[in-house]
């Protein structure tokens, strides 16, 4: 089984209680984050960030909010907020930003790497533009995803996964989400799709990948 661990947008601005626009609890989903970090930096599964990579200009950021679509700035680039949060810090990370590479340059930037990092603008990593190609060099027989927000990042990136007809487990505990009736929504539709509702427990008791 190839397995890919998709990390979604552990900052510091939207894990730690300070952070500008921290999600209720996620916190409290830190350790099972770094379980799951440990365990595939253990067994040499490859591990996928995204992370938020703002500037005040970038139309998603908005001083009068609607947090459908803009939000109060946030993970703006240098700052504190924008930084992974200790327990999913990568070592060694290749970074995608926000320039396409050509597919075929893809795979000898990605081959032996277990670290990548794709920087994106929007809630939704697939508006980043390497992250389809990078998706498809791993060519993963089942992505595991965990992050922030449930509701909102997490939601983007696992019906982006699941259209591309990647076969998808959400990693429970450590996860959180900002609203709770959107959240209950979201988990609904995700299992109508067919993704794997586990923990970090289960997810570190495998042998190897």
């Amino acid at each position: 089984m190839r397995t890919v661990l998709w990390d979604v947008d552990t900052q510091v601005d939207f894990v730690l209680p300070d952070g500008k626009l921290a999600v209720p609890g996620a916190v409290d989903a830190a350790p099972a984050m770094a379980r799951l970090v440990e365990w595939g930096r253990a067994n040499g599964v490859t591990h996928v960030a995204s992370a938020d990579d703002h500037e005040l200009t970038d139309p998603e950021i908005s001083d009068e909010p609607d947090f459908q679509s803009t939000y109060p700035p946030h993970c703006l680039r240098g700052t504190r907020g924008a930084q992974k949060i200790p327990e999913t810090e990568q070592q060694d990370p290749l970074p995608f930003g926000h320039v396409a590479y050509p597919p075929g340059l893809i795979r000898p930037l990605v081959a032996q790497r277990r670290e990548i990092l794709l920087l994106k603008k929007s809630f939704d990593v697939f508006t980043s533009p390497n992250a389809e190609a990078v998706l498809e060099y791993l060519d993963p027989t089942e992505v595991v995803v965990f992050g922030v927000a449930t509701d909102v990042c997490n939601h983007a990136a696992i019906i982006g996964l699941v259209r591309r007809g990647r076969r998808v487990a959400f990693v429970e505990d450590a996860a959180r989400g900002l609203d709770d009736a959107r959240t209950a929504a979201c988990l609904a539709e995700w299992r109508d799709a067919g993704v794997r509702f586990t923990t970090s427990e289960q997810v570190v008791a495998r042998d190897g990948r």
